[in-house]
């Protein structure tokens, strides 16, 4: 094994997380700041848990009282803390805590996806309300209006089930959403929550009718079968033995 290799080896690895290496200046963090955690978490990861400021100030290129500035900026920031461990018997022992970078992360984390999910509810509003006018032919009343948010805000109706009770109403020619709403109750009293189980609900509806109709036209056939033969003979002819 060459010397690169060997060296490589037994400097080891410093993993991060990729979450936090796409987010970190949204959290407030400087590419400075970045760059002296990651020198922190390096000595971390080999058993070093609080490694001395000249260390990584010769590491970055700054001067150990910038390194110390930084690291103040740091803490004010809740980026981190330096945490004293008492170990009986033992000397006290610093160590830095990243603990409240990520959660600051996380929060970002959550707070993003919140933000999309209510992005996304409101392009559904507003589809649905387009598709409901171009199928009725008119723009929405206020009232109207209200009423679609109503089943989206108070009653939750999922916006796919929404679009499968307009179905229903065009198909029976009837543009008006207090007929909607009554669909959108059966099926709520029915326990059909999501557009999958509405379709489910039709296609087993479906079958049920085509195998009743089936069935009614077995027992007129049946009936047919069992009539009594009636001779056919001319008038004034005698009927065949």
């Amino acid at each position: 094994m060459d010397a690169f290799a060997n060296a490589l080896i037994k400097s080891g690895q410093t993993t991060i997380a990729t979450l936090l290496l796409e987010h970190y200046r949204e959290l407030g963090m400087s590419n400075t700041e970045f760059l002296i955690y990651l020198q922190i978490k390096s000595y971390n990861d080999r058993g070093i848990s609080f490694p001395q400021t000249e260390t990584i100030a010769k590491a970055v290129g700054l001067t150990d009282n910038q390194i110390f500035q930084e690291l103040h900026t740091m803490i004010g920031k809740r980026l981190m803390q330096i945490d004293t461990v008492q170990q009986p018997g033992q000397l006290a022992r610093d160590s830095y805590d990243f603990t409240l970078l990520y959660e600051k992360l996380a929060q970002y984390v959550k707070k993003a996806q919140t933000e999309t999910v209510t992005s996304q509810v409101n392009n559904d509003r507003e589809t649905i309300f387009n598709q409901i006018e171009t199928e009725f032919g008119r723009p929405l009343s206020p009232i109207e209006l209200e009423m679609i948010s109503q089943w989206l805000d108070e009653d939750h109706y999922q916006v796919g089930v929404i679009r499968l009770a307009l179905k229903e109403a065009v198909l029976n020619q009837v543009y008006n959403l207090k007929y909607m709403d009554r669909i959108l109750l059966n099926w709520q009293k029915k326990h059909l929550t999501t557009p999958e189980q509405v379709q489910q609900e039709r296609e087993h509806r479906q079958q049920s009718q085509t195998a009743t109709s089936s069935n009614r036209a077995n027992k007129g056939n049946k009936k047919q079968n069992h009539l009594p033969d009636i001779p056919i003979f001319k008038i004034g002819e005698k009927p065949k033995k």
